[in-house]
């Protein structure tokens, strides 16, 4: 009888993320630390600054270096479903969008 080669499978491991993305509930630590306040007064600072850009984002919300939360009219246009290739006719609709500032863009991503 002829020998058999055996091969071992070797495990691949797949690469782990190099940070985690941080929670809310990390955010809220580090910014309590950070500038020596309790979690509750980072909470309540937090949920004003949200507060304020969702009733400010039809008229412009601006968080300067992040960017900047805009209301969008959309057109509208024709569509097709692409179970049937049937024609549709999509309805006009706002929908609000997020622009990322320059400072942030140029902070997370290297200039090349």
């Amino acid at each position: 009888m002829a020998a058999r080669k055996t091969t071992k499978a070797t495990k691949t491991t797949a690469k782990k993320p190099a940070s985690k993305t941080m929670t809310k509930s990390a955010l809220i630590n580090h910014l309590a630390e950070k500038n020596e306040m309790t979690r509750k007064e980072v909470v309540a600072f937090m949920d004003s600054l949200v507060d304020t850009a969702y009733s400010q984002a039809k008229n412009g919300f601006t968080f300067p270096g992040i960017g900047k939360l805009v209301l969008v009219k959309r057109k509208a246009r024709m569509g097709r479903n692409p179970a049937t290739g049937e024609s549709i006719k999509i309805p006009a609709k706002k929908v609000v969008k997020f622009r990322v500032a320059k400072a942030a863009k140029d902070a997370i991503l290297p200039a090349k």
